[in-house]
């Protein structure tokens, strides 16, 4: 997840204070990436360096506000044009910790996969149950709200990788018979 893109996204309808992008950030992704402010003001000073914001002055509380630059606006518009990259990392630690298991002596690596399994599960039901929640919930702006449909295509994504990890686990447990592992 791209939080510099994100900051830039939020900060192209608009100069903001770092507190205001945190809380819009988790927002519009419904809380699936929770930022730590100290990490939004770390990005902006980053960001600034870059060129890409820029200060834009105090809001009445006498808050710092950023607004993005066109350069910022160049990147960003970048960012939306190109895909991104491949799902997932090859450092994927549940892959990693499957690998040490199989090969390390003493070790179950059946029963890894297994309490791996029902921690998926459980998110799985979790997530399922906040997506459904948020589409039967009333639509605050009308049927065309943005942030609501930016917080369902999150959570969407979400559900359906938790899915995919149940599945991966399944073949994991089938490899792993076939084997005598």
């Amino acid at each position: 997840m791209s939080i510099r893109h994100g900051l830039l996204a939020l900060l192209d309808s608009g100069p903001r204070y770092g507190y205001q992008l945190r809380t819009e950030f988790e927002a519009r992704t419904g809380s699936a990436w929770p930022l730590n402010v100290g990490q939004v003001y770390t990005t902006l000073g980053r960001l600034e360096r870059d060129g890409l914001v820029a200060a834009a002055g105090e809001d009445e509380a006498g808050h710092s506000l950023y607004a993005v630059t066109e350069a910022g606006r160049a990147e960003l518009k970048s960012w939306f044009g190109t895909p991104a990259g491949p799902v997932g990392s090859p450092r994927d630690e549940l892959a990693i910790k499957l690998a040490m298991a199989a090969t390390t002596p003493g070790v179950d690596v059946r029963e890894v996969v297994r309490a791996q399994r029902r921690r998926t599960a459980e998110t799985v039901r979790e997530r399922v149950r906040s997506r459904d929640e948020a589409l039967a919930a009333p639509v605050p702006g009308g049927a065309a709200d943005p942030e609501g449909t930016a917080r369902l295509l999150v959570m969407e994504r979400l559900v359906l990788r938790a899915e995919a990890e149940m599945r991966w686990l399944d073949r994991c447990e089938d490899l792993l018979a076939g084997r005598g592992g």
